[in-house]
């Protein structure tokens, strides 16, 4: 328990970054996996284009749009092109807050219900 107290201390890490437990714990088991999950940032429209490739190659992607979210014009040009690829590959995406999407490849769907307490 002392370990997951320490990992979550504010002032081991600056705002927005994520805590990687791999590198915290030693002793968790790194093997080879089919499937990722990568964080990424969209700074503008033409950063899609690898993103794209990544849910293409059948990855899940997370996706902050905090950096284009004041520009209503890229924010939507942006999302539709993702809306487009999802349908391209029998995908799903889905919004996780205001200025976050998850975007996932075939065979992936996102449930939209919320998960509480009791299940």
């Amino acid at each position: 328990m002392a370990i997951i107290g320490g990992l979550f201390d504010k002032s081991r890490r600056r705002d927005g970054d994520y805590i990687d437990l791999a590198e915290e714990a030693p002793g968790m088991a790194q093997g080879e996996a089919g499937m990722r999950v990568k964080v990424a940032e969209l700074q503008n429209y033409e950063d899609l284009k690898n993103f794209s490739e990544y849910v293409y190659g059948g990855h899940i992607l997370l996706l902050d749009l905090n950096p284009i979210s004041s520009d209503d014009m890229e924010l939507e040009r942006s999302t539709n092109e993702l809306k487009r690829v999802v349908r391209d590959i029998n995908g799903d995406i889905a919004g996780l807050g205001r200025n976050w999407l998850i975007v996932t490849p075939n065979g992936v769907k996102i449930d939209r219900r919320k998960l509480r307490g009791g299940l």
